[in-house]
């Protein structure tokens, strides 16, 4: 049985919890709530069932709509805790968003010092 599992939650570069950024909010939370790690990455292209039209980066706008995914890394039970805990917030974006977990074979780690 794998114990670890990898949580996706894809969204957009634009969208917000109040007044905070979705992603900001999301990896303040997971570092709050202890999650073992966090990435944010911001796509160059994208589209998703909300949003009718491809959304792609262009160096001459200065505030981009973009695709994001924000990905946690942790023990199966906490990012379903981590899930159970964001879900309303999740639910009142007015914009879609996708989320999947995975379970992930963890075959390396090694911590630095701090």
């Amino acid at each position: 049985m794998n114990d670890n599992s990898i949580l996706k939650i894809y969204a957009s570069s634009t969208d917000k919890i109040g007044f905070d950024l979705l992603y900001e909010h999301l990896v303040v939370q997971a570092k709050k709530k202890g999650i073992a790690g966090v990435t944010v990455y911001r796509g160059i292209m994208g589209y998703g069932l909300s949003n009718n039209q491809i959304e792609s980066s262009r160096f001459w706008e200065l505030t981009e709509k973009l695709p994001v995914v924000i990905e946690m890394i942790d023990k199966t039970e906490t990012l379903q805790a981590f899930y159970q805990f964001i879900i309303t917030d999740l639910g009142n974006l007015p914009k879609g968003c996708l989320v999947t977990m995975h379970p992930v074979e963890i075959k390396f780690q090694k911590t630095g010092e701090k």
